[in-house]
């Protein structure tokens, strides 16, 4: 235990002895990774060298997807470096600049979602206005606040949490995150407590009231409206949906467990469960929507097959060398 310093360092105490099975737990998570990187690196392509692609709402899963990459680099390459080492600790400046990672993440990407029903909500429910209301500029607009609000907000909690003096350095956690090294400082906390439950909530329920607006909108336009708006809403909605449950409850665990006791819960379990939103999520989507979502799917089918016949035509060549 420190008394009362500045920590150059933190422990990263629920990491678990795996003894030779580390270095599997190394290689499925190290395949995780790279299978996040090259889907959602793959869609990102695909949306941006393709011209047909250049809608609004491919330009939101674009982001959507770049926030996945952002994410997940965040997490999978400090928690690679970890499980391989025999003392889980990690420099100060590498825990704060994971916390601002991670969190920033988590904001971006609901907010991302809440973008994303705004403007499916346009599409459906103002068809003929659609492109009059949903601009380039106002496109621009929407991802920049998507993407600076989060950054912002987690300049001003790592400026004031940073500072702090700490009585310890023990994280109970497999990554660092803001209310693990906050419970550690010797001080009072009310005010950075504050902040950091009204930056949480004003972001995740402004965003979930935005959502749940658009949808009702949506959900009686359908009521009312032809079969064909039907299938036009659900082939767009129902992936933007799923993700935004499937992101939820790994976040919704997440908060729970940084802000009450849970260790009534396996620690196995509390593990799986805290990276859920972490690694799921940036698998999910690309799946979702690369398989959902026809016009992506039919350009990444040929992408590939434009690759594959080239790597196949270079084999050839080489061969009559």
């Amino acid at each position: 235990m420190m008394n009362s310093t500045h920590a150059s360092y933190f422990t990263l105490a629920a990491y678990l002895d795996t003894g030779i099975f580390e270095y599997v737990y190394f290689m499925v998570i190290l395949s995780v990774y790279i299978f996040i990187v090259g889907a959602n690196s793959l869609l990102i392509v695909v949306i941006c060298v393709n011209r047909s692609l250049h809608e609004p709402m491919y330009i939101f899963l674009c982001s959507l997807f770049v926030n996945e990459l952002y994410g997940s680099t965040g997490l999978f390459p400090l928690l690679l470096v970890q499980i391989l080492s025999d003392v889980h600790t990690v420099s100060a400046p590498f825990c704060f600049l994971q916390i601002f990672c991670v969190h920033s993440y988590g904001a971006v990407e609901y907010l991302n979602l809440a973008v994303m029903s705004y403007d499916r909500y346009l599409a459906i429910c103002y068809p003929l206005q659609y492109n009059t209301r949903m601009t380039y500029r106002k496109i621009a607009v929407l991802i920049a606040v998507t993407w600076i609000y989060p950054c912002l907000a987690m300049v001003v909690l790592l400026t004031l949490s940073s500072p702090l003096k700490l009585c310890g350095n023990v994280i109970h956690k497999v990554y660092c995150d803001t209310h693990s090294v906050v419970k550690l400082a010797c001080t009072d906390t009310a005010g950075i407590n504050m902040y950091g439950l009204v930056a949480t909530f004003s972001t995740i329920f402004g965003s979930l009231l935005l959502i749940l607006y658009t949808y009702m909108r949506i959900f009686l336009v359908c009521f009312c409206g032809s079969k064909q708006t039907r299938q036009k809403a659900v082939s767009t909605c129902m992936p933007h949906l799923a993700s935004l449950l499937n992101f939820s409850f790994g976040a919704c665990f997440e908060i729970l467990q940084s802000r009450f006791n849970m260790n009534n819960v396996p620690n196995i379990l509390r593990i799986f469960l805290s990276l859920y939103f972490l690694t799921c999520q940036p698998l999910f989507n690309p799946i979702m929507y690369g398989l959902k979502l026809s016009k992506i799917c039919v350009k990444c089918k040929s992408l590939l097959s434009k690759a594959s016949q080239s790597v196949k035509s270079c084999n050839i060549l080489n061969v009559y060398r």
